[in-house]
């Protein structure tokens, strides 16, 4: 199992190209919250529906002083349909190699159908200005997430 992240420690940082082919480094949001999302697969239902509440939280969230990064192992053709199909509105990273994936923790074995498989373990972390983890959350549910997270929060 890989090594999970908790409130306090510092989080891991990268520089990923996003849907519209744009490098997007989280040291470059310093001073700035940032909630980092892992899903495993654009354009799949549970994902969808998890972007879309992003998408729809996102004005709210900016307004908080938050900033949303979406991250999955799609190439940025993918992620670039994926917002057009849905209309999404924040930023979707590509992380092909995993590397970013794994060194959050959100990479691993999990329980599918039964059975161990390794893949992407949905997670969610809320960096703070100064690159620090404030919230992490391993195995969250795609549906009802962000409202639990706004919850979380205290965001309503």
């Amino acid at each position: 199992m890989p090594d999970r992240l908790a409130a306090g420690d510092p989080a891991p940082d990268f520089t990923l190209p996003s849907d519209t082919g744009e490098q997007v480094s989280l040291a470059g949001l310093r001073g700035r919250r940032v909630i980092v999302y892992f899903y495993p697969a654009a354009m799949t239902p549970g994902c969808t529906k998890q972007a879309c509440d992003f998408s729809e939280s996102l004005d709210s969230l900016r307004g908080a002083g938050y900033e949303v990064l979406g991250v999955s192992k799609d190439e940025p053709a993918k992620l670039a349909k994926f917002r057009e199909r849905d209309a999404l509105t924040l930023t979707l990273l590509s992380d092909p190699d995993l590397a970013v994936h794994r060194a959050y923790g959100a990479y691993g074995t999990k329980k599918l159908y039964g059975k161990e498989v390794e893949g992407v373990l949905r997670s969610t972390f809320v960096i703070d200005a100064d690159g620090t983890v404030e919230l992490a959350q391993y195995n969250v549910k795609a549906t009802g997430h962000v409202a639990k997270l706004r919850r979380d929060l205290g965001l309503g």
